[in-house]
């Protein structure tokens, strides 16, 4: 029997609305509810609905499942929701038999927010979708994690610049025409930023009235979001988003999916009832004894995760996400929430989360964690099982302390470099926990980072107040914009720094988008309600700055080449066979044994080599001494075991201090068996800032080194 191209959904939620063949199947829970409604809509414009149901309390409740099947209703149906029940707000009831709701497990919506009408808020409607998708010849991406490139990006701010050249700019299906840059580029997946619907016009709805351009306010988790459709019917984002997945796919690029489940748009006690709130909502928010919405999102409510109706929500809308759209992974944001119990307090590995990392249908997609909360929690290192992932904020602040030329940093630096060890080995956890990143949508841009000492918010409307003030930033001699050339000079150098150690760091990478063509927000470290040219990735940019774009690519291309640099498991500290040099050595600018404990040291020498020296007939009598006294006690872990596909031995120079600094090769990289090539220079003018065919020029062992202040240098030797 042949197969079928045409693969249906096949994971459909337990509640909201379910097609069937003659009619559609509409379902919410709620315990407390004494009445029900469905309302029917003609268009997303319409304030009043065209027909309502009403549901038998007797016939229409199965427990606490509220259930109606209508007939001849069928995809592109417009509804809310209606229930009647207790309004007791310091015993956490909000019912409010007016409001019209949102299905928490609405598919789509269509329209926006309209004026209230008599005090009641009119959110957007739900829509009936048909899931039917043919995902013809879609190949299923099953890549390690360790093998990953990630590439965060905004789905409007990526294409919506005039100079970005596409059909559909600020869409869904604007991605795919970017495909060929995302290629070009290297990046094996793309991190989008929320996708689920949230408030896209809040100015006339009553959600806020500060734009939400990022989406970190969500409406409707299992929804793919209307305003990032090209079509305007509703529901056509389902199939644009299908669409997407499935070149993406075909381009062998994976997709993750930035998922907010610590708080919703209703906000506070003192906002709009129009979703969980008056469906049960003590069973969906942490609330304080009086009824209070607790905070711990800083958003207004925070999300009870480990509640079992939340928590049931959760597991069906990331194997939604999985089974109807192919989703390969996903980032979740203010992940620490899920770690409090029903009581607010921090708890390890809580059923929400093991739900996740066990359930079998989620096995093959990666589940990573901002491992923090408003609320004061930070988990880096602590979250989760040994599934988890995270984006390591430690990385982030230490890397740029390094190259900022701080004080007590150079430990810290070759730690975060070699997997962080120190944060996720105790737990037998591996170096792909740690998510590496030196900028986020959250903060400053990486040519922002070189060129802003403080940050820049005043076009946010909340006099600069907003945003983090600890940036670890430096301007290098003029805040913002400048014309001295010698300052944008070594703000070019600090880029290609943080570029360099990223992409050199064991763990993995995690790139934001525009940073490899310099892209800037104007000192602007928190763009959260900026859709305009201050978000939005200036394409101009490919060519004014393609050196950037070709220094990065390289790098890319040279650690998905290089097995050494994506190692599964956290280095030992020993060779791991009498006769092999060890898999990373470290070293002072003389070559000799390094001073961890320095509070000015900002200068260090790399080694990574797995060398069987004893097989090479020029091993003599002297280097053997050398191999045998390496310090046994260097307080950094060293690679495992050899790779076979590992195919360089590398030797990275690092000087972060403000001065030039002599570097001498050490002895155990002057062993015949090594013949060294320049294969980047932070320093070096375009085109021999990097040798993209490896082929740089050979350097003298026996000869110094002149690192200008704040550079870098690679060297690599192929393995014979």
């Amino acid at each position: 029997m042949a197969r079928s191209s045409t693969q249906f959904s096949y994971f459909q939620s337990p509640y909201g609305a379910n097609l069937r063949e003659d009619g559609t199947l509409f379902s919410f829970a709620s315990r407390s509810a004494t009445g029900a409604r469905l309302l029917l809509y003609d268009s997303p414009q319409e304030e009043e609905p065209s027909l309502v149901v009403p549901l038998d309390p007797e016939r229409d409740r199965w427990g606490d499942v509220w259930s109606l099947f209508l007939p001849g209703v069928g995809a592109g149906t417009l509804y809310h929701f209606q229930v009647d029940g207790p309004y007791h707000p310091r015993e956490g009831d909000y019912f409010d038999g007016n409001a019209r709701l949102v299905d928490p497990y609405a598919r789509a919506l269509a329209g926006d927010f309209l004026p209230k009408k008599d005090g009641v808020c009119l959110p957007p409607k739900c829509v009936v979708v048909d899931d039917d998708f043919d995902w013809e010849d879609e190949p299923r991406i099953k890549r390690n994690l360790a093998d990953e490139v990630i590439y965060e990006l905004h789905v409007r701010g990526f294409t919506n610049s005039p100079t970005s050249g596409v059909s559909k700019p600020g869409t869904f299906l604007g991605l795919i025409e970017k495909i060929p840059y995302l290629k070009s580029l290297g990046v094996t997946a793309v991190e989008l930023m929320p996708i689920h619907e949230f408030p896209r016009n809040e100015a006339n709805g009553s959600v806020s009235k500060t734009p939400n351009y990022w989406g970190y306010d969500p409406l409707a988790f299992f929804a793919p979001h209307r305003g990032y459709a090209y079509n305007r019917e509703p529901g056509a984002q389902v199939q644009e988003f299908k669409q997407t997945i499935k070149e993406f796919h075909r381009a062998g690029l994976e997709v993750y999916l930035d998922v907010v489940f610590n708080h919703t748009a209703e906000r506070g006690q003192n906002y709009e009832t129009f979703s969980f709130k008056g469906l049960e909502n003590k069973n969906y928010y942490l609330l304080e004894t009086d009824g209070t919405f607790v905070n711990f999102s800083g958003c207004g409510n925070t999300v009870n995760g480990n509640s079992p109706w939340m928590r049931e929500l959760i597991f069906n809308c990331l194997r939604s996400w999985v089974c109807n759209y192919h989703v390969d992974g996903f980032r979740f944001d203010l992940a620490s929430i899920l770690s409090r119990d029903r009581s607010g307090n921090l708890v390890w590995n809580p059923p929400v989360l093991e739900t996740i990392s066990e359930d079998p249908i989620l096995a093959n997609a990666k589940i990573i964690a901002e491992a923090w909360d408003a609320g004061g929690a930070y988990q880096v290192g602590e979250f989760g099982s040994k599934r988890w992932a995270e984006w390591n904020g430690r990385y982030r602040d230490d890397v740029r302390r390094f190259w900022r030329g701080d004080d007590y940093t150079l430990s810290s630096f070759a730690t975060r470099i070699c997997g962080s060890s120190d944060l996720y080995r105790r737990r037998g956890r591996k170096p792909t926990c740690s998510i590496n990143f030196v900028t986020s949508h959250d903060g400053f841009t990486m040519n922002d980072l070189v060129s802003y000492n403080y940050k820049h918010n005043y076009d946010n409307g909340e006099d600069n107040r907003d945003g983090d003030d600890n940036n670890f930033s430096c301007n290098y001699g003029s805040e913002g914009d400048t014309n001295d050339e010698k300052i944008l000079e070594l703000r070019s150098r600090q880029i290609r720094n943080f570029f360099a150690t990223l992409l050199l760091s064991q763990g993995v990478p995690m790139i934001l988008a525009g940073d490899e063509v310099g892209r800037t927000q104007r000192g602007n470290n928190n763009a959260y309600c900026q859709d305009n040219s201050i978000s939005w990735f200036d394409w101009s940019l490919t060519e004014k700055r393609e050196d950037l774009k070709r220094f990065c690519s390289t790098l890319i291309k040279f650690r998905r080449q290089e097995a050494s640099l994506r190692r599964r498991n956290f280095f030992t500290g020993q060779p791991q066979k009498p006769g092999l040099l060890p898999d990373v050595s470290w070293f002072d600018l003389s070559g000799g044994t390094v001073d961890w404990n320095s509070s000015q040291t900002l200068t260090l020498t790399c080694l990574l080599s797995s060398l069987d020296v004893r097989q090479d007939p020029a091993f003599s009598k002297e280097m053997k001494r050398v191999v045998e006294g390496i310090d046994a006690n260097m307080p950094f872990d060293i690679l495992d075991e050899a790779t076979p596909e590992a195919r360089f031995h590398i030797l990275a120079m690092f000087n972060a201090s403000s001065y030039p600094q002599t570097f001498y090769f050490p002895a155990l990289s002057k062993l015949p068996m090594f013949s060294w090539r320049l294969f980047l220079d932070t320093a070096g003018k375009f085109p021999n800032d990097i040798y993209v065919n490896y082929d740089g020029p050979s350097p003298c062992v026996d000869e110094a080194i002149r690192l200008p202040e704040k550079s870098s240098r690679v060297y690599i030797s192929e393995r014979k």
